[in-house]
């Protein structure tokens, strides 16, 4: 199936490269789309350069920093216009190995595996998942993020708000992405309760998140903000529809996938 990893970037230069090798080393058949949003240290430029030397490589390039939900948002438009059949997000960090990729991309539906998941979540909380080099404090922020929107969103997963993910075209159609509003990584949690709502099959597949090396990360209190705000927001006006609502049994489950 023809698949596309989307990389959003700003001020990723010291990045981008060895994480588009990786990509491309790790699964060779898909193609990289770099969204650059207008990069100061250079990232866009770079992102040409290596366009120019692989076929595979893409680049979008965007007037400004817009956040990653609209990166994200203009990356699977690109994907759905250009045909792609698989549209995975990958941080340009590093974090999301892509070593890792081919568990998420084993467990996608396709016809060789029609009962394959619509949507594979990247687990840091599942079985066999982790995080290295974070501190306790940042392990304290993501880990009670993620279960303050399950439990808000009343959702059964436990990975709610980790960003390194794979889905189908068909699925993102369904998800209507292209409505949604959140700008920072509240965009991942918008993205899951629409694909629980939706009635998605969600699988997760446990990955190790590792801490980046170099450069600076984009999280800030604002991101912070901004997730709390629209998580509670959607969770009280979400309380009707959940008591109604009730999952089938195969609507989600984790996958412990070596």
């Amino acid at each position: 199936m023809r698949t596309l990893v989307i990389i959003p970037t700003y001020d990723e230069r010291e990045n981008v490269g060895s994480i588009v090798g990786r990509v491309r080393a790790s699964v060779p058949d898909a193609d990289v789309l770099i969204v650059d949003d207008n990069s100061p240290d250079g990232t866009g430029e770079l992102a040409d350069a290596l366009a120019a030397t692989d076929a595979s490589v893409h680049v979008l390039h965007r007037t400004g920093k817009d956040g990653l939900g609209a990166a994200y948002r203009a990356g699977m438009q690109w994907a759905l216009d250009a045909g792609y059949e698989v549209v995975v997000e990958m941080d340009a960090d590093g974090s999301h190995q892509p070593e890792q990729l081919p568990r998420l991309l084993d467990a996608v539906r396709s016809p060789e595996l029609p009962t394959g998941a619509d949507v594979v979540l990247g687990s840091r909380w599942v079985d066999g998942g982790g995080v290295v080099n974070w501190p306790a404090r940042r392990r304290l922020i993501s880990r009670g993020g993620s279960t303050y929107s399950r439990l808000a969103l009343g959702l059964p997963i436990r990975d709610v708000t980790g960003g390194y993910r794979a889905f189908t075209a068909d699925a993102l159609r369904r998800l209507h992405f292209d409505r949604t509003e959140s700008q920072g990584y509240c965009f991942q949690i918008d993205m899951t309760r629409r694909a629980y709502d939706a009635r998605l099959r969600i699988v997760e597949v446990p990955i190790t998140f590792v801490e980046r090396e170099r450069g600076a990360s984009k999280m800030g209190g604002g991101i912070v903000v901004e997730a709390m705000l629209r998580v509670t927001l959607w969770g009280l006006t979400g309380l009707p529809r959940r008591f109604r609502r009730r999952p089938s049994p195969a609507e989600t489950e984790s996958a412990a996938r070596a």
